[in-house]
């Protein structure tokens, strides 16, 4: 069966300009059968790490022919290198600016080339200056949906820029982690994770590269100590319903990682968290 041309697309544009209805155009000039998947416009603008995180959240679940667009561009019009990446998961296009770091630290799904879209039978005529997205990106993308080759795109970029991966520190009495997240619903997402459920014990495989060293550690859920925003909670579940309306408590989120949350509530709100804030997890 012929692979239909799919393209997502991740911004921080929002929904009441045109910026992102003049994507879609281009892409549709250039593939117009391409399905056309919105992951979200709603990215914090300028914030690189949400949109890296929220890509990474997100991809595995699309065919892996599919092109994820993601244009969360601060440095547009400066000397970044526009890029695209593929990996056996998907190609992606965006800015050099870090946001496939989380793509790229996956283990199980290497890197397979990065080129710099340098090609100018890949962009469109005219390029402006302040919107990469709708001249550069949008027509790579669109080229690479139709099965133009990457490698036709430009050359090899060298050294992408890639965030360290988040921090996770494990210890025989305690894993240590950061902020990675807060969601719509003001929970909060860790670094600690891949949290794997088996009974009551919880097997913590690191989900990026490097983090954690690559330890596994088992523990047991009932038992472990949540300090984060000087609070403690006791316990990790696996529903929000094992406490009461109003109340904190600590699980494992949908992507497996520890989750901080507040039953009908904002856990962001509540306890004051942002990214980078440290989040320890005691064993005992």
């Amino acid at each position: 069966m012929e692979k239909i041309p799919l393209v997502t697309l991740t911004t921080d544009f929002g929904a009441n300009d045109g910026y992102v209805g003049s994507m879609k155009g281009v892409i549709l000039n250039i593939a117009p059968d391409a399905r056309l998947v919105d992951i979200t416009h709603h990215i914090a603008p300028q914030n690189v790490h949400q949109a890296a995180y929220v890509l990474y959240t997100a991809y595995a679940f699309f065919p892996p022919h599919s092109v994820h667009l993601v244009v969360v561009d601060p440095g547009v019009g400066s000397a970044r290198r526009p890029i695209a990446v593929r990996t056996p998961a998907g190609t992606f296009v965006g800015p050099d600016n870090g946001v496939f770091s989380y793509v790229m630290a996956n283990e199980n799904e290497p890197v397979e080339a990065v080129v710099e879209l340098a090609d100018p039978r890949y962009r469109l005529p005219q390029i402006s200056h302040t919107f990469h997205g709708r001249d550069v990106f949008a027509p790579a993308a669109a080229h690479l949906a139709t099965g133009v080759s990457i490698t036709a795109l430009g050359p090899p970029a060298r050294d992408p820029v890639t965030f360290p991966p988040p921090r996770l520190e494990i210890a025989p009495d305690a894993i240590s982690g950061e902020v990675l997240h807060a969601d719509h619903f003001g929970n909060v997402v860790t670094s600690i994770g891949r949290l794997v459920w088996g009974g009551g014990e919880l097997l913590l495989e690191p989900a990026f590269q490097e983090a954690g060293g690559g330890e596994r550690t088992r523990f047991q859920a009932g038992d472990a100590t949540i300090i984060v925003g000087g609070r403690e909670i006791v316990g990790v579940r696996r529903t929000y319903v094992e406490v009461e309306p109003g109340e904190t408590l600590a699980l494992v989120g949908s992507e497996g990682h520890l989750e901080i949350a507040v039953r009908e509530g904002s856990a962001a709100r509540r306890l004051g968290l942002r990214p980078g804030d440290t989040v320890t997890l005691r064993i005992q």
